[in-house]
């Protein structure tokens, strides 16, 4: 097998230059959205914090490809959301980007929220008796205390959103060229029998989940 020179072709490096910008987009996305949003769900209770859980949740519990097909009725050129939208999401690189964010979310709220209801609870309330403001607060005392589980969340995030297949088959559609990410383009390799071609992909994606394990490794040691 000629691992290099299917490792050079356009259609592997294609995929492989649009998993990294889908990932970067994504990432950032999840530590900004991740952290505000594991902060709102332990600063407070309420209905609408409870629906927002819920929301956050569904994806670990929900069949990825219903989440995805549920988001395409929602968001597609005549969904409910997406007939108000200025751009389309739905078969396009902003829809990639949502599918990645939407799979790795809960992976990195939820070891936010245990960090938060844990030692950096009791840090915040002896900020808040000091005099401290909420954000100043969360600034100074939180996220210092939670930035282990912060990042540790965020590589989980990651390595969820490189494997996640069924969301992006639905809001990306597999066009060649176009939307066909490192996963899709397995599935399509495979099914046109080009073993060899799936094999040096999932290789692929295997370095990068295990760059992702060493990080979470180095991470629990310190």
């Amino acid at each position: 097998m000629d691992f290099f020179g299917i490792l050079t072709q356009p259609q592997t490096l294609g995929p492989l230059r649009l998993t990294i910008w889908v990932l970067a987009s994504a990432g950032l996305l999840h530590l900004l959205a991740g952290v505000l949003l594991g902060y709102y769900l332990t600063s407070g209770k309420g209905p609408l914090r409870s629906t927002v859980d819920f929301l956050v949740t569904l994806p670990l519990v929900f069949p990825p490809i219903a989440t995805g097909f549920i988001l395409l009725m929602l968001l597609g050129r005549a969904g409910i959301i997406g007939r108000f939208l200025p751009v389309d999401i739905v078969f396009s690189f902003p829809g990639l980007v949502l599918a990645a964010f939407v799979a790795g979310l809960p992976l990195m709220v939820k070891p936010v929220v245990a960090a938060l209801q844990g030692e950096a609870r009791h840090l915040a309330e002896a900020s808040r008796v000091l005099g401290k403001t909420d954000w100043q607060t969360f600034r100074l005392v939180l996220l210092p205390t939670i930035r282990r589980s912060v990042a540790s969340g965020w590589f989980l995030a990651l390595g969820r959103s490189l494997g996640e297949v069924g969301i992006t088959l639905m809001l990306g559609g597999n066009i060649i060229g176009r939307t066909n990410t490192l996963s899709l383009e397995i599935y399509n390799a495979v099914f046109s029998g080009e073993f060899e071609r799936a094999f040096v992909l999932s290789a692929i994606i295997g370095v990068f989940s295990l760059t992702i394990f060493i990080a979470l490794k180095r991470l629990s040691a310190l």
